[in-house]
């Protein structure tokens, strides 16, 4: 049966399957859709891409490489600092090494509540899955296809989270006519310049994004206001007005999907496209 709603997870879930995931995700969404009111629980199915990224369990402050990496970090150190008592922000020292400057960058990271419990070599693989994706054209389509496997004629509902949000994106502008009327992004890097969004395929038109569908689809951006991750949470100046955004709060878990999944307006933006 071709499930109603496709789910697209994020970074780090090398280690996971597809199986896996779905069953973390399924009661957190019944939640969600609970809360919001809704008495369907519709088909679903979770497309898994985690296996194209290699996991090293060794990496250090030395393999992070100059380029999109090293700003991807910087730009999390940034916005650490922005929201975390805890963690100094960049000092604006552009003169330092690489290395040395990567290593000041994950020491504060690690002081912050958002990599609290997050080892140095999984920040370091997570940047390099990022990088992965959007340097790599083979990892790029192998991924874009493992979701549109799961889209099928009566899929009426993506939800996508952190990374997996890059990757549904451009999947369903890939390709037009897929009949999928609500797209749900949780703790999206979409809009972060430079970075992620000047890097999108296709690339943004002029001033916005290309819009992921026709004009029936309805796009809901749900990001926590403490989101590393999502460092950009208001995507309207990226992709246009019609973009529905909400600011939540998930605690101490901000980027987690749990507690995206458990909100009502992730519930009621699911319920809306399946309406």
């Amino acid at each position: 049966m071709v499930a109603a709603v496709v789910l697209v997870h994020g970074i780090g879930q090398q280690a996971l399957g597809g199986q896996a995931l779905h069953a973390e995700w399924l009661p957190a969404m019944a939640a969600g859709l609970t809360r919001a009111g809704s008495a369907t629980f519709p088909v679903n199915a979770m497309a898994y891409y985690g296996d194209l990224f290699r996991s090293d369990p060794s990496h250090t402050a030395a393999d992070v490489r100059p380029g999109l990496e090293m700003d991807l970090l910087m730009s999390w150190w940034a916005s650490a600092a922005e929201s975390d008592t805890g963690v100094a922000p960049p000092n604006g020292d552009t003169l330092a090494r690489t290395t040395e400057l990567a290593q000041r960058a994950l020491r504060q990271l690690a002081n912050s509540r958002f990599f609290a419990k997050v080892g140095e070599p999984a920040m370091i693989g997570d940047l390099k899955q990022v990088s992965a994706y959007l340097s790599d054209p083979l990892i790029r389509a192998a991924a874009r296809a493992r979701v549109m496997a799961r889209i099928g004629p009566t899929t009426r509902v993506v939800v996508a989270h952190s990374l997996g949000s890059v990757v549904a994106y451009e999947a369903l502008c890939a390709n037009p006519g897929h009949g999928v009327r609500a797209l749900v992004t949780l703790g999206a890097p979409l809009g972060i310049p430079h970075l992620v969004f000047h890097r999108l395929d296709p690339a943004p038109d002029g001033r916005h994004g290309v819009w992921p569908g026709d004009g029936t689809l309805r796009w809901t951006n749900i990001a926590d206001s403490g989101d590393v991750v999502a460092l950009v949470k208001d995507l309207r100046p990226c992709f246009g007005d019609r973009v529905r955004n909400a600011l939540v709060h998930n605690g101490s878990k901000v980027h987690s999907v749990v507690p995206y999944l458990t909100d009502h307006r992730t519930g009621a933006a699911i319920a809306a496209g399946l309406a």
